[in-house]
Order: C-alpha cells, then structure tokens, then sequence
C-alpha cells in the first residue's frame, strides 16, 4: 500500500505545504507534564497520522504512561520534501514514520536510525512484516505498526447492478465500462489528482515486477521510462480518460480529503485505493456504504488482466542520535505489546503484521475476490524498488500534463528527469 523534491519555481507552486501539530492527549491540556515524564516528537503524513488505530495508541500510550506526544504532521503531497529539509537542519524527531520504499533513501537510514535488531517484540512479527522492514543487510530498521491491505479498483457494485453493468475482467472490457458509466451520467473514476500521488504506481507495478530484467536495467541507468512503450501508454491512458470525462470535472480540485463523499454519494462509481481505507476514512452515513462496495483489478493499460498491488507498510523508526533514544525504544515496546496494538486494530480489515493480532478482520471485499486477487496480484514494486522513484514527482509530472503544461512524452520525459535527479542525489552507481 502501499507515497519528492521539487525542483522549479513551477513545480513547487503545485502544492501548498502545511503544517499541523495535532493535539491527541490529555496531556497537552495540562499546565506541565508529571515529574519524570517525557515528550516524544512523532513525525510523518497528515493523513498517516490521522489513521484511527494511529491516534487509538497515541491517546492509549499517553493514558497509560502520562508521557506526551508532540504529533509533526505534514500534508502529504509534501511530506518528503519537508521532512527531507528538517532532517538537513538538524530537526530530527524522535520517531519517524516512512515506508520501506525508494524514498527512504534521502534519510541515511544508516546514519539516522537505530537499527532494532533483537527487541523483545520482533519475534512476535509474522514473517512477511519483518522482511518489509529489513535493509538489504538483514536490520530491523522500524517497527510495522500498519495496515496490510490490498490495493485495487474499488467499485459500487450497486450502481453497477441498477445499470445491468459488470465488473471489468479486461482493459478493453475496463474502457467500455467507463464508457458507459459516463453515458449514464456517472464520473466512472475519482482520481483524486489535487496532491494525492500513489496511483500511478499500480500501474508501473506489473511492467517492472513481471520483467525483473527490465527493472535491473533501469537501476543500472541503461533504459529510461521513455524506452518502455508501457509506460508511455500508461500515460496516454491517463490523459484519454481525463479527456473523456472518464475522471469527471472536478478531478484536479478533488484531494484525499475528498474521496469519502465522492464515493459515498455514489458521483463517482470506481477508485484505486486499499481495503482498508474503507474501515479508516470512509465515513459513515452517506448514500452507499461499506457493502456495496468491491473490488476488481487496477487497469491502467499496462496489464491485459489488470492488478492489485500488496500492502506496503509504514514503519516507526528511532532516531539514534537523539536525546531520548531510550524513551523511544520504549513506545515502540508499548506498541508492540499484544493488549496494545489489538486494542488499536479492534474491528480494522488487515492483515497481520504480529503473530498476537486477534481483534483485526478480513474484509469482504477482499475475501469476495481471493481467487482473482490470488492470480493478479503483484508485490509492490515501483515505489519500493525503482531507483529514484517519488510518488510525489510522478503526481507533479502527471499534474503538468493535466494542466497542459506537457504533452504525453513530455510528461514521460518529466518522470525520467525527476527519477534520474533523486538517483544522482543520493550517489547512486552508474547514474
């Protein structure tokens, strides 16, 4: 599940960065802390943040221990650039929330974060939890205190139903279906195109995780996005279904924010998203609800049959070179303890990431479609394993090309510069 530098005047006129310090605690309401107690800065995504199970421990920890929470949280179209800069400066938190993908990399993990080898909590971590969150040398570089969800086509099967419609089992099936939701007066797609970044990446995921090789001459620098006529006609894709209104009018105004009541209202029928946003953001009480909803794969004209893409998870890392080092390591712990962190996950559709979780559940979205999901879905790999990739720089491409600042190889041009810039920042070999 499944998240860059600006480097124009242009490009960082795209997005607004802000700034919240979100007051979870009691504590903050408080004149002073209690003696002996601490306060822990947690950095990482607005809406990373703002997940339930996320401010469930928060309060819980704060309850339990009478420590406090100082919550840095930056939007997320921006929270790369930003976190980047305040690492720089010396503004280190305590704990940094990030995904173990590509852009990791502008953080010196080696340099920055104490490596959990050995913690009393890492052998209760179901085997796959703890690979996602190892270095290439076998660290434990966080803690996955996550959602292990399944990305996808989320579709409202009611709509669908009224119309006589069927979910897509091909592109050219995928196309006609949009067709025909715009014909009846429906947006087919919410594509949240004002700052939210991570769905292009499904389509990238089949073209490099079902040719390996193409993948290693990429990172080895020796073919550029341009060379590879998929993700050129990803884009064209993209760019006909803006035309089309497949996206509707409002695609480039509408933001993460916005995902809840375009869906609930049923304005628009599809969106890329993960299952357990549904549980986490999707708000209650609208015209369509959780079941009427489903998922099938993403098309996006790179796979013939679609895909989904597994989780990805965000992981707690502790800053080594801090003064409270020790403290940290403890609310990790606190994290990790079986009454915590099923207190947090009660009722939220995931995966395990512990051996211990007993109160998360499957949702039926997902177990409604195991056997395709079972053929079609492929690990996460643009994000986590294309040099130089940024989510971010692929959004602020893809919103140049939507705002006719670029043309379709234009916008693959943009891609590459972006990605080539990040890999020759960080040194990378052969670039």
């Amino acid at each position: 599940m499944k998240k860059g530098k600006r480097r124009t005047m242009w490009k960082k006129c795209l997005c607004i960065l802000f700034v919240f310090i979100i007051p979870f605690s009691l504590a903050a309401c408080q004149d002073s802390l209690q003696p002996g107690a601490v306060t822990l800065t947690i950095m990482g995504k607005k809406s990373d943040l703002e997940k339930s199970y996320m401010t469930a421990i928060f309060q819980r920890y704060e309850e339990k221990t009478g420590n406090r929470l100082e919550i840095i949280a930056y939007e997320d179209s921006e929270f790369e650039a930003a976190a980047a800069r305040d690492f720089e400066n010396g503004d280190i938190p305590d704990i940094f929330l990030h995904f173990h993908n590509a852009d990791l990399t502008r953080f010196n993990t080696a340099e920055n974060f104490y490596y959990l080898n050995g913690e009393s909590w890492e052998a209760d971590l179901t085997e796959s939890a703890r690979d996602y969150c190892q270095d290439k040398d076998g660290n434990l570089l966080g803690l996955p205190f996550w959602e292990n969800s399944v990305s996808g086509c989320y579709y409202n099967k009611t709509i669908l139903d009224s119309l006589g419609l069927k979910p897509a089992s091909t592109q050219a099936e995928f196309d006609m279906l949009c067709q025909a939701l715009t014909e009846a007066g429906y947006t087919p797609v919410c594509w949240p195109a004002d700052g939210c970044s991570w769905m292009a990446q499904f389509g990238l995921d089949p073209v490099f995780a079902d040719e390996p090789l193409l993948l290693e001459s990429l990172n080895r620098n020796e073919i550029t996005y341009a060379e590879i006529p998929a993700v050129e006609d990803m884009i064209q894709w993209i760019a006909d279904a803006a035309d089309k209104g497949w996206f509707g009018e409002k695609y480039l105004e509408w933001g993460w924010s916005d995902i809840s009541s375009v869906m609930g209202s049923g304005e628009a029928v599809m969106t890329f998203i993960w299952d357990t946003w549904f549980y986490t953001d999707f708000e209650p009480g609208q015209t369509y609800s959780l079941e009427d909803f489903a998922v099938m794969p993403v098309f996006l004209n790179t796979a013939e049959k679609g895909t989904y893409e597994g989780g990805n998870l965000n992981m707690m890392m502790v800053n080594k070179n801090g003064e409270q080092v020790e403290e940290a390591l403890e609310f990790l712990r606190f994290c990790a303890e079986p009454e915590n962190y099923n207190t947090a996950f009660d009722g939220i559709a995931t995966v395990n990431c512990f051996n211990g979780q007993t109160t998360n559940i499957q949702s039926h979205m997902v177990t409604d479609a195991l056997d395709s999901i079972s053929e079609y879905e492929r690990v996460s790999t643009a994000a986590s394993k294309i040099v130089g990739y940024s989510a971010e720089d692929v959004a602020c491409a893809l919103d140049a090309l939507f705002h006719d600042k670029t043309d379709v190889p234009g916008c693959v041009e943009l891609m590459d510069r972006y990605r080539v810039e990040e890999a020759l920042k960080y040194g990378t070999g052969g670039f």
